[in-house]
C-alpha cells in the first residue's frame, strides 16, 4: 500500500498537526521572562492613589522598613503582588555575620544585603517614604542602599499621546538621530 493511499488514523492526523504548527528552527521567538518589563519601559499602570493619602501610592515598587525590639526588617513591595523582595537580621545568614542584630552595622549591613537582591532581581529603582533623623541608624541604612546602586525616585509614568498634541515624548527604547549626533559631537571634543 503506498503512503497516500494509508486510511487516516488519529496518530497521522496528529503527526501532521504537529508538523504543520511547529515553527521552523531557523525562526527565534523571543518570550519576556520579565513580568515587570513595562515598568522598564515606563509604559506600565501606575496606580495614583487619592490626592488626600498620604504617602500616597504613586508607585512600582516602595521599601518598607520595620523594627522591632531585636530584629530589623526590609522589604520591597510591588503595588500589586505585595512584597517581592526582603531581608531581616533574624534571617540565619545574616545573624551569624553580625555582633547585634539592631545596632548600626546591622542597620548598614541590611541594607548592603538588601540592594544586592534588589539588583539580583533587575530592581533598580523605588520609592522610599521612610523620614530619617539626620545620623540615625535607619539614614544609615538608607545611605546604604543608594551607596549600592539603588535610586529612591521612580521614573514618571509616560503620558499617553494623542494624535492632536503638539508635543509628543521621547520614548525610552528608542534613540533619536538627534541625541545620536549629540553623543558622537560629545566624544570627540
Amino acid at each position: 500500500m503506498s503512503r497516500s493511499a494509508r486510511p487516516l488514523t488519529s496518530a497521522r492526523v496528529l503527526h501532521k498537526i504537529k508538523e504543520l504548527t511547529t515553527p521552523a528552527s531557523d525562526v527565534k521567538y523571543v518570550t519576556n521572562r520579565n513580568p515587570r518589563n513595562l515598568e522598564r519601559l515606563r509604559i506600565a499602570y501606575k496606580p495614583s492613589g487619592y490626592h488626600l493619602e498620604k504617602p500616597g501610592r504613586s508607585y512600582w515598587h516602595t521599601l518598607e522598613i520595620n523594627t522591632s525590639g531585636r530584629y530589623v526588617n526590609a522589604d520591597v513591595k510591588h503595588f500589586e503582588n505585595g512584597t517581592i523582595l526582603s531581608a531581616s537580621t533574624s534571617e540565619w545568614a545574616i545573624k551569624q555575620q553580625l555582633f547585634k542584630t539592631n545596632d548600626t552595622s546591622a542597620f548598614v549591613n541590611l541594607g548592603q544585603v538588601l540592594a544586592q537582591r534588589c539588583l539580583h532581581a533587575g530592581i533598580t529603582e523605588m520609592t522610599c517614604n521612610v523620614e530619617a533623623v539626620a545620623g540615625s541608624k535607619l539614614e544609615k541604612l538608607l545611605q546604604a542602599v543608594e551607596a549600592n546602586g539603588i535610586s529612591f525616585k521612580e521614573p514618571s509614568r509616560l503620558p499617553n499621546t494623542q494624535p492632536w498634541d503638539a508635543y509628543r515624548h521621547e520614548k525610552p527604547w528608542e534613540v533619536s538621530e538627534q541625541s545620536e549626533t549629540s553623543v558622537t559631537q560629545n566624544k570627540q571634543k
